[in-house]
């Protein structure tokens, strides 16, 4: 007997638990905020061995998600999408459990591994969704990182004040169970576009090296020193490692990223971009919150509690809510690119705002409010850009590739930032800490970058069928279309 028609997945459904998937994600970066001053004494650890349980995240995440969005290809979406939740709740249990900095890292590190569930399930989304559906689930998936950050600030902060601190992991381990409850009853099983291609471990273990040499020298050069011999000698590790890794990738078949497809002036240029951004989200990440925590009376701080700061800025991860389906919308009348351009430009403007209205929280909220919808915008619509330009059978790894342009662009906006803010001092009472022009100058930096992300942005090349087709008037212009092909 002919087998009976697979149901339609719930799209609400679908689009909700990979929304959720992307807040858990982004709760797990910001979780340990609130606790990184009292980090040393709870571990009972150095100030230095500390910063390791923020450093273990980053390195881990940048290692894994393009190879997580590689597997997602060969091996289907929803299935590593379950794979990335099992580190999340083993390295929460961890982490909740640990009386000392080692299982911490440990914890920390495997929490990282679950980073790749972003571009996972961006990619899922075009497998899955109708084409007039695309564009606003993928901007409301993408804004999940900066609204899980925006509300788990606050949240995280208020549990860290007021009861326990490893409620806090405990939370995020059932955060990500139920996370994966809802992709098992929700999500579809899509057959795996790149199934039987080989899996490329020579690439992934060039790739991971080059990475961690590069990440460690960016995010602990300060500590070590700049001019250092370890720094230096990371550095130029990861420039050899990352060329002779890109040498083989151009060559070999079935590459972990498919150096080919990321020279394309569209795919290449959104990853330009997406750096840039990257980089002028942070840097109002590391100013804003040390503005208003500032002591008042050094007369630019604004003398708030870490609760309160969370308070303040939580406007700001409920406008990336508020805008993405904006944003996705946007993106169906003109294109991923103006999306683009446009959320740059709004960010530069947010910081313009900063600038003038840093004297007051309802000023710094304000600007945090119009930041904030500048990336929703952004961080829509560069998915959209990738997606428009490879093949089917690339989606999770180029979506991969893409997150982790945006998080280089954050380590290098947090190094660079962060050697500004301890370079412009001033000095009162033999106490010397960040001067106002330090504070303004960091301001100016994630503008100047923003609006360099808006300048690459606007030289992305128009899609150009490959075929030509006449076109089919029940599908979306070529331009806005995240589900075009290439075969």
């Amino acid at each position: 007997m002919p087998q009976p028609p697979t149901p339609a997945p719930n799209t609400s459904r679908v689009i909700a638990t990979l929304a959720l998937a992307g807040v858990a994600a982004a709760v797990m970066q910001t979780l340990v905020t609130p606790l990184l001053t009292d980090l040393p004494t709870l571990l009972h650890t150095s100030h230095s061995n500390a910063a390791w349980v923020v450093t273990a995240t980053l390195l881990v995440a940048g290692v894994c998600v393009p190879i997580s969005g590689r597997l997602g290809d060969m091996v289907g979406k929803r299935r590593m999408l379950l794979a990335c939740c099992l580190p999340l709740i083993i390295g929460s249990v961890v982490c909740a459990l640990a009386s000392s900095v080692v299982p911490m890292i440990v914890g920390r590190g495997l929490q990282g591994i679950g980073m790749g569930m972003i571009p996972l399930g961006i990619a899922l989304l075009r497998d899955v969704l109708p084409a007039e559906k695309l564009s606003s689930s993928i901007a409301l998936v993408s804004a999940s990182m900066g609204i899980g950050g925006g509300i788990g600030l606050p949240v995280s902060a208020a549990i860290a004040q007021y009861a326990n601190w490893r409620f806090l992991f405990w939370g995020a381990a059932a955060l990500a169970v139920v996370v994966a409850v809802m992709i098992v009853a929700f999500v579809p099983e899509v057959p795996a576009a790149a199934k039987g291609q080989r899996f490329d471990v020579v690439g992934a273990l060039g790739l991971a090296a080059g990475l961690v040499c590069l990440l460690l020298s960016v995010s602990k050069g300060a500590d070590w020193g700049w001019g250092s011999a370890t720094t230096l000698g990371l550095i130029t590790a990861a420039v050899v490692i990352l060329a002779s890794w890109g040498w083989f990738e151009w060559r070999t078949g079935d590459p972990l990223v498919d150096l080919r497809t990321t020279v394309r002036p569209r795919v290449l240029l959104t990853n330009l971009a997406s750096v840039l951004i990257g980089f002028g989200m942070y840097a109002s990440m590391l100013v804003v919150p040390q503005l208003l925590q500032f002591p008042a009376a050094t007369g630019y701080g604004l003398g708030q509690s870490m609760l309160a700061a969370g308070l303040w800025m939580l406007p700001g991860g409920l406008m990336m809510m508020v805008v993405s389906p904006l944003g996705g919308r946007l993106t169906n009348t003109r294109g991923p690119k103006v999306t683009l351009v446009s959320g740059a430009l709004v960010l530069a403007s947010g910081y313009a705002v900063a600038l003038l209205l840093a004297s007051t929280a309802p000023g710094l909220m304000v600007a945090v409010m119009i930041m904030n919808s500048g990336v929703a915008l952004a961080y829509g619509a560069m998915p959209a850009l990738i997606m428009s330009a490879v093949p089917l059978a690339e989606t999770g790894a180029a979506n991969g590739f893409n997150a982790l342009m945006r998080s280089l662009g954050t380590s290098v906006g947090a190094a660079v930032v962060g050697v500004v803010l301890a370079r412009l001092t001033t000095t009162t009472g033999g106490v010397t800490f960040t001067s106002e022009t330090g504070f303004r100058t960091g301001l100016v930096l994630g503008g100047g970058f923003a609006l360099l992300s808006g300048a690459v942005a606007a030289l992305i090349p128009a899609l150009r069928p490959e075929r030509p087709e006449p076109h089919d008037a029940s599908d979306p212009a070529p331009e806005s279309a995240p589900t075009t092909t290439h075969r």
